[in-house]
């Protein structure tokens, strides 16, 4: 399995370097017989009228949806409001778990929540995807978790049959990955102020020593490796939202990764980097992962394995595969040397069955991330400024 690029070009991209700064000479030179040229044309105008006004009338900035996608609308609001503000050496690593040393033990905690739409979804439910979610988070800065707590906000008039089915799910997958839920807190807010039940979650793992994970550890020659399969969720939810049927149904990979990263850190000092590519995809937390560093990623088009469902489901509505959410995948970096033993222990869980070693780390995309193409060329993958589409998770 490989996968496909899907790009989208428009009928007028040839007409202008950049339209929103067009001249009204410029516009009249246009040809506006047919109607795709007239909304194009409109738009220009109307963009020029707005920058207008903007200059002398400039409002306050707003929060959209697009600020909690994870791409770089997301990153931007963290590191400019939220690590501003709240400025620590803990913080400042910005990884997927604090780890703090408690008297000598190294203990990471995470916090997550969880708003998903719709609240049931082929392979999970929103009960289900907050476990998993916080677990994961934990799992990968080398963690054993141990607990977790369960924040509920909760619309008035949600029937109390699901809320129950939420519960017990969560208990039935806490209970599976041996971790217990120790505390909590619930909130009923008027209906309307909410979309049914949102759930945060927060967790605590105990880290093993000589586990040492971060970006900063990274070299040029090391070893990309993917888990399995990309895509997968944000295919299951957003066909699900939108009615979509395929002749297979996808399912989201939605599960708990605790005990398939547990088999694979014996190799410790020579696994460096781990994380969960959720929000923004594989290609966000690689351009992450290396961004503002001395060295790039390349990847290999090829190499990274996409179910063909979810391929032609990004192929018939325009989405790259590259930045759909997962929920059921690690991206892990390591030595050269061991790269193929990791694979090797992966693909012994069902959960790794389809491990590849995908890219390595280069010096030739310094801060970027390159992808070589079933073709021969290569092309940077870039981090969307949003999401392809909102509360996937």
């Amino acid at each position: 399995m490989s996968v496909r690029t899907f790009g989208h070009k428009s009928k007028m991209s040839d007409r202008s370097n950049d339209p929103w700064l067009a001249s009204i000479s410029d516009l009249q030179r246009l040809d506006v017989d047919d109607g795709d040229n007239q909304s194009y044309l409109v738009n220009i105008l109307k963009n020029q009228k707005m920058r207008k006004i903007n200059k002398h009338n400039k409002p306050d900035e707003k929060i959209s949806l697009s600020h909690g996608a994870g791409g770089k609308l997301s990153l931007e609001l963290i590191t400019s409001l939220f690590q501003g503000s709240f400025k620590n050496k803990i913080l400042n690593r910005l990884e997927d778990a604090a780890v703090l040393d408690l008297n000598g033990q190294k203990v990471a905690f995470t916090t997550d929540s969880y708003v998903i739409q719709p609240i049931f979804f082929p392979g999970g439910d929103i009960g289900k995807l907050a476990v998993c979610g916080t677990i994961n988070d934990l799992a990968v800065m080398g963690a054993k978790p141990q607990a977790l707590s369960c924040a509920m906000i909760i619309e008035e008039g949600l029937d109390k049959s699901i809320l129950k089915k939420i519960v017990l799910s969560m208990k039935r997958t806490a209970q599976d990955a041996g971790v217990q839920i120790v505390t909590g807190d619930t909130k009923v807010v008027e209906k309307g102020s909410a979309d049914k039940i949102f759930i945060n979650t927060s967790g605590i793992g105990l880290i093993p020593p000589g586990m040492n994970l971060g970006k900063e550890r990274i070299r040029a020659g090391d070893q990309i490796i993917i888990s399995g399969t990309i895509g997968d969720h944000a295919t299951a939810v957003l066909s699900s939202r939108t009615g979509l049927e395929f002749q297979t149904r996808v399912k989201s990979d939605c599960c708990y990764l605790s005990d398939l990263i547990g088999s694979i850190l014996g190799f410790k000092e020579k696994i460096k980097f781990m994380r969960d590519p959720t929000r923004g995809g594989l290609a966000s937390v690689l351009n992450e992962m290396v961004g503002g560093s001395g060295a790039g990623a390349l990847l290999y088009e090829e190499k990274v394995p996409v179910k063909d469902e979810v391929a032609g489901f990004c192929e018939l509505l325009g989405y790259d595969p590259l930045y759909l959410a997962n929920e059921g995948k690690v991206i892990i970096v390591t030595a050269p040397e061991i790269a193929k033993k990791v694979k090797s222990l992966l693909r012994n869980n069902p959960k790794g069955r389809e491990a590849e070693i995908i890219g390595e780390i280069t010096v030739k995309f310094k801060g970027m991330v390159g992808l070589k193409t079933k073709f021969g060329g290569t092309r940077v993958v870039d981090m969307l400024a949003g999401e392809q589409f909102p509360r996937i998770c």
